[in-house]
């Protein structure tokens, strides 16, 4: 075959000069382009006008590195800090903290369709089906409808005894430590074993048995590593041939937890189908309409199975480590938590679902600590319609990624005053903080795709916190360790929070 330039059949050493001559035509060309890209997007692009720093406007690999680290929240955070209300941290992307923004982006509003999500911030499922939160608006309804009577206020109520039952095997487990002299516990890991039963049981029908075995289950060993891997699939799936690139980027012990996460859940979907359907947990309802239409296909289960067991155990035992971290930071609040909690229950058997709906005090704490320390940091991205949109105030054109940061609308004087202290009274009336934003803070986000499982989160959250105030005393074993300084991936990549429990007297 000839080449132009070349007569007769092209040698390899002919081929390799033609490559050595492609290359070298190319390489000006591409940087010309980037140069040119570069300068577009600083000073030429249509959000050139919003403030922030110049190096994240030019390109997205500012933002993909703060990803990769687990920073980006804090990060974020500052940023609000230095430029204001609204940030521009990648090309085509602007980060928000005004409280009127949560209905924009994320809410429905006459004239407006619900802004899709950004599908690569989102780790694809394991099998390839819709899940509650990767999904079509129709198929996004179709699970909603089918889960809500799971979360509704009479199932909760039927669903109590099972949560109890393991709210009492946590407190029988740190007093069985306590009597074999080991006193000090690392609070995470309890909290996360007995959220995990909980969701467990309510989910699949049986425990993981973290409880029992004061352990944690290997399923969950595995999920912990699925949730970082979203954060490397976030950086690789913007770059082209992106699944070629994700093992490259992500550790292997990840790349290989993935196939044995999907295994094990489908493992324990199917033990769940092979159940009666007569108790109150969270696939009853669902098995109801199993083989319709209006029904979960079983590689839907699995996957809305796993999205349950994360959205439903480890954001909770977030809180609850979090909660306990800042009370014991703070003794005036602990104490007048204790006086609150130990006043209105005279036995254990009294801290029920209905009698700490009346604790004021600890929803305040709990409130406050979801402000500080929310379990999910980062903004959740959606994109603008075509035609455009005004998002608190600001013109924004169509295409443009958009989000709400948790971490950093929380943290904010512009919206809190003494943002950085642990003040439940801010949400009591008290007259110092009524100018505080009350819409600026949405833990469980917004819109028709809020958070499902708020009731049940704040149903384990009120009664455990209770009872381990009931029960124990609490203090720091490193006082003046900072524990919320911790990475995100997501989720906070939690370490241990080593707490010395004394029995109350």
């Amino acid at each position: 075959m000839a080449l132009p330039g070349f007569s007769g059949i092209a040698s390899p050493r002919d081929l390799f000069y033609l490559t050595l001559f492609l290359i070298g035509l190319s390489l000006p060309l591409i940087t010309i382009y980037s140069i040119g890209l570069v300068i577009y997007n600083v000073y030429f692009h249509p959000l050139s006008k919003y403030p922030g720093p110049k190096f994240m406007a030019a390109t997205r690999l500012p933002y993909m590195r703060m990803i990769m680290y687990g920073r980006s929240p804090q990060e974020i955070k500052i940023l609000h800090q230095k430029y204001g209300e609204v940030v521009r941290i990648a090309p085509d992307e602007l980060s928000f903290i005004n409280g009127g923004a949560w209905k924009a982006i994320y809410g429905t509003r006459i004239g407006h369709s619900q802004k899709p999500k950004d599908h690569r911030f989102y780790a694809p499922t394991g099998n390839g089906a819709a899940s509650i939160i990767l999904s079509n608006d129709a198929d996004h309804s179709r699970f909603r409808r089918l889960l809500s009577h799971a979360f509704s206020d009479s199932s909760l109520r039927e669903q109590e005894p099972i949560i109890k039952g393991y709210v009492d095997l946590l407190m029988q487990r740190l007093r069985e430590n306590i009597e074999c002299g080991n006193n000090t516990v690392d609070i995470v890991a309890w909290y996360n074993f007995t959220t995990f039963d909980i969701i467990g049981d309510l989910a699949f029908g049986e425990p993981f048995d973290c409880l029992k075995n004061s352990n944690y289950h290997q399923w969950i060993s595995i999920l912990f590593g699925n949730i970082k891997m979203s954060s490397y699939s976030n950086v690789a799936r913007r770059l082209p041939g992106w699944k070629y690139i994700l093992p490259w980027i992500t550790p292997k012990h990840i790349m290989s937890q993935k196939s044995s996460h999907l295994a094990l859940t489908t493992e324990k979907v199917n033990s769940r189908l092979g159940k009666s359907n007569e108790r109150p947990d969270f696939f009853a309802n669902i098995l109801k309409h199993n083989n319709t239409e209006k029904g979960f296909s079983i590689p839907e289960m699995i996957t809305n199975g796993s999205t349950l067991i994360i959205a439903g155990s480890e954001t909770t035992a977030t809180l609850l480590s979090g909660v306990t971290f800042l009370l014991l930071r703070n003794p005036r609040v602990l104490a007048k938590l204790q006086a609150e909690i130990r006043s209105a229950f005279a036995t254990e058997e009294e801290v029920t679902l209905e009698n700490c709906n009346k604790l004021e005090y600890c929803l305040a704490t709990l409130t406050e600590a979801l402000r500080l320390y929310p379990p999910v940091a980062a903004g959740l991205p959606r994109i603008v319609d075509a035609q455009g949109d005004m998002i608190a105030g600001n013109w924004v054109p169509g295409g443009t990624i958009v989000s709400v940061s948790h971490l950093a609308a929380s943290h904010s004087p512009v919206n809190y005053t003494d943002p950085e202290q642990f003040i439940p009274e801010r949400h009591l009336g008290d007259a110092r903080y009524e100018n505080d934003s009350k819409l600026a803070m949405q833990p469980f986000s917004f819109g028709p795709r809020n958070c499902i499982g708020r009731n049940l989160a704040y149903v384990e959250m009120r009664i455990i916190l209770a009872r381990m105030i009931f029960n124990f005393d609490m203090e720091l074993e490193q006082p003046g360790h900072n524990w919320l300084e911790q990475d995100c991936f997501l989720l906070w990549d939690k370490p241990s929070l080593m707490v010395k429990l004394t029995p109350r007297v």
